[in-house]
């Protein structure tokens, strides 16, 4: 197998997308927003590691789990998905990727749930921090940071660059800051409406038009479509 494997799991009660992305030369992966119903999230990565192997590819190994923001929405199972993980891949655990500034926020995760009747467990340790324009690898696959605040502090968007040679279209992984045709909610702790239209003007709607745009709820559309229809926008 030569292209890219991108496997979207709709989670829990919130419907977020937790995505998967898979090089397919190595094999390393990256867990995006692991949100809730970690044994479905596992059973997607078994599925993509089948269907590697049966294409005549490497063993899967997931990397790291990206976190776009720190609501429980995007974080309720990443401890159980990480302690699963580390039981499998022994010596190298996906290590917990978040921007600083909502850290906060994931530490409140037991508080965040207790306001919608849900209760989680302790999170763990973040053990990496995104920086704004960080370049990141996940195998040959290559992303960058795009610290975009306003829906929470630390909300980030992580952009997937092109690649055609493993089948990779620009994109960008937008989080709870641009949805098809609507963008974030800013009533919620920390969140900053000037800064997240700030951020989606200067940081999102500046990437090229036919760059995929993959939210963390919902459809996908692209940053054209958004410049022109997005009655946020307009």
């Amino acid at each position: 197998m030569t292209r890219l494997i991108d496997r979207t799991t709709v989670v829990g009660p919130f419907q977020c997308n937790c995505r998967l992305l898979v090089c397919p030369r190595t094999g390393s992966a990256a867990l995006i927003d692991t949100g809730d119903e970690p044994v479905r999230i596992l059973d997607a990565i078994d599925r993509a590691e089948r269907d590697l192997r049966a294409a005549g590819g490497p063993a899967l190994r997931v990397e790291a789990l990206f976190h776009t923001h720190a609501h429980l929405d995007h974080i309720g199972a990443t401890r159980s998905v990480r302690e699963a993980l580390a039981a499998r891949q022994g010596e190298v655990p996906p290590e917990i990727w978040l921007h600083r500034a909502d850290e906060p926020l994931y530490q409140q995760l037991r508080t965040q749930g207790t306001l919608f009747g849900l209760e989680y467990e302790e999170p763990l340790a973040v053990q990496k921090y995104f920086e704004d324009e960080q370049p990141l690898r996940i195998g040959e696959l290559r992303l960058s940071v795009l610290h975009t605040p306003g829906h929470s502090p630390g909300s980030v968007s992580l952009r997937l660059h092109e690649d055609s040679a493993l089948g990779v279209p620009e994109s960008v992984l937008t989080g709870d800051t641009l949805f098809l045709e609507s963008v974030g909610r800013t009533d919620l702790w920390g969140a900053d409406g000037d800064a997240m239209f700030r951020s989606i003007r200067e940081r999102l709607l500046t990437l090229d038009g036919d760059t995929r745009v993959c939210p963390g709820h919902g459809p996908e559309s692209t940053i054209g479509h958004e410049r022109m229809n997005n009655p946020f926008l307009t």
